[in-house]
């Protein structure tokens, strides 16, 4: 065996194929001398460390631990190569994969070069144009005192006492029913309760159904029929089905008293003034995200619209098997093709925000601010109710969530500076109509 050579002395060959779109298939030759210059030297390395009968330790010779160890070597040595010569190799031909490759050995024979295929996507070529033409809209909101009644009616309702009544059903009453429904004569998924207690107009159950329920008194029976939404993968979407309801009983809300012993039911001791203060205090901090959620919405739709990318495949497939687990579905396995289209919009809209603001954060050098994080993170041990140093610690030991709070900090700053350089105008509006759900999705 010659001696051992630095690496610059055994080049490897990279040759790049362009597949389909951002598709790439890079062929990578390892020289043979390169491979077996490693496996040699860690067999030596064994060699004299190894304990063998009928020898005396570190001298049991190279090739008897060749004979019995030489193919796991072999096999770990070129493992640990592909690994590294692809990441060499797109250092060198200034690569950036949009995921993991699917490699391919071409040739892995011992005294030959090792010769491999690794087929993956690229992220694309972005140049970020057209900030200056976003217009976003600020709404100023102030917290009202008639915002804080009608929070603190909702409280009030929520603490509400029932008691029966001999009449019939009324908006704001809470029935006992029993309900049967059939599509088309068959049984369906949940068409069915006993005793079921439904305060009409707080959203139990579709609309239609609890205002067919007013005017309903104890013994009523009656049909109901209820259209289901057109969409997604319900067997009976779009459909209407027949509901058999028998109403038991009509109960009225005796609503609390707003007072002190009110305040102090709900945890403020210091009375009724400190609970109003509390609720204004939390309508605040609603319309502050309210209002954050909204005008970010705005600009990374416009910045979307402006910068159309070249999207990886690979990454909106990853997005779209993200969006299945957190709604419940399964983490492997065949997905139905009206289930992937109903999660492809949104994984397309989250891939490519995130490649604009990826490229938002290299371009301008946005760097994480770590203060900003910290903030984030005390704010996380609060409303954990543990003791604060415990959660911190729990919280900075979990790698995966440190990466996602990281990442989502990034991307706040970056709307942070996007705002900064856009048109902006203030326009004012009631809390109510800051809260419409059409304008505060993020």
């Amino acid at each position: 065996m010659p001696d051992a050579k630095d690496l610059k002395d055994f080049p490897m060959q990279v040759s790049i194929e362009t597949t389909e779109g951002l598709g790439r298939r890079m062929t990578v030759q390892v020289p043979a001398e390169r491979v077996e210059q490693e496996i040699e030297r860690r067999l030596k390395d064994m060699a004299g460390r190894m304990k063998m009968d009928g020898f005396r330790p570190g001298k049991v010779p190279v090739k008897m631990v060749r004979k019995q160890y030489g193919e796991h070597v072999r096999q770990e040595v070129v493992n640990e190569l592909l690994r590294q010569t692809y990441s060499d190799a797109l250092k060198e031909q200034d690569l950036r994969p949009a995921g993991a490759p699917q490699v391919t050995p071409k040739q892995d024979e011992s005294g030959q070069d090792l010769i491999y295929e690794a087929s993956f996507e690229v992220l694309p070529q972005i140049e970020i144009t057209g900030i200056e033409q976003i217009k976003v809209e600020r709404p100023q909101v102030e917290v009202t005192d008639a915002d804080v009644d009608n929070v603190l009616d909702r409280l009030r309702q929520q603490h509400a006492d029932y008691e029966e009544v001999d009449r019939p059903a009324a908006q704001g009453d809470r029935v006992e029913i029993d309900f049967h429904g059939t599509v088309d004569g068959e049984e369906f998924q949940g068409n069915k309760a006993e005793d079921a207690a439904i305060i009409i107009g707080a959203g139990q159950l579709p609309e239609d159904f609890e205002q067919a329920l007013v005017g309903a008194a104890a013994g009523t029976e009656l049909t109901v029929e209820h259209t289901f939404p057109e969409g997604g993968d319900s067997p009976v979407a779009g459909k209407t089905a027949a509901f058999q309801v028998s109403v038991k009983r009509v109960e009225q809300a005796n609503l609390p008293e707003l007072d002190d012993a009110f305040a102090a039911r709900l945890g403020v001791e210091s009375g009724l003034n400190d609970l109003r203060d509390a609720v204004r205090a939390n309508l605040e901090n609603e319309r502050d995200q309210a209002v954050r959620q909204r005008v970010k919405r705005q600009v990374m739709d416009q910045l979307a619209e402006l910068n159309p990318v070249e999207l990886p495949k690979s990454l909106i497939d990853g997005e779209i098997q993200a969006l299945r687990e957190q709604s419940g579905g399964a983490s492997e396995g065949d997905m139905p093709e009206t289930e992937r289209d109903a999660y492809e919009e949104i994984a397309r809209r989250r891939v490519q925000l995130g490649l604009l603001v990826n490229e938002l954060v290299r371009s301008q050098q946005i760097q994480l601010d770590k203060e900003r994080m910290m903030r984030e993170l005390r704010q996380m041990a609060a409303q954990s109710g543990q003791d604060p140093n415990e959660a911190l610690q729990q919280y900075a030991q979990n790698r995966r969530m440190m990466e996602s709070l990281e990442a989502s900090i990034i991307e706040e700053q970056a709307v942070d500076w996007l705002l900064e350089q856009v048109q902006t105008e203030e326009r004012g509006m009631s809390f109510d109509e800051l809260l419409n759900r059409d304008g505060n999705v993020s």
